[in-house]
């Protein structure tokens, strides 16, 4: 099967920067959409920032000019740089692939654990 296992979350002070990982593994013939999403205490999980396998970027209004999603296809790994952080940035970050495990069309969507980011002085 396949998973994703994210890395780099933690605590930061305002105004700091992290670097988020995730790695795919399995049985992957092509990767699709990668993305990050986030999850608050209460709040539902929403996108972050997503990009496709042809590099086009699609960003929540709330991070534009902030953070900057990224993907190393060799790796099947995506990444998110983190700038300019906010205390309203504290979340849960879930790591998002849609891969095809084969030539057909079907894609299968899969989910990292989750990786804590807490920005507070």
């Amino acid at each position: 099967q396949v998973q994703l296992v994210e890395s780099g979350g933690g605590l930061v002070q305002p105004g700091g920067s992290l670097r988020l990982s995730c790695a795919a593994s399995g049985s992957i013939f092509s990767t699709d959409v990668m993305g990050w999403y986030r999850e608050a205490p209460g709040k539902q999980r929403d996108l972050v920032a997503s990009i496709t396998s042809g590099g086009k970027t699609n960003y929540a209004d709330s991070v534009k000019g902030r953070f900057t999603v990224s993907r190393d296809d060799a790796k099947n790994t995506v990444y998110l740089q983190m700038n300019s952080l906010k205390p309203e940035d504290t979340a849960v970050y879930y790591c998002n692939a849609v891969v095809r495990l084969d030539q057909s069309t079907t894609r299968y969507m899969y989910w990292g654990q989750g990786t804590q980011v807490t920005v507070s002085s």
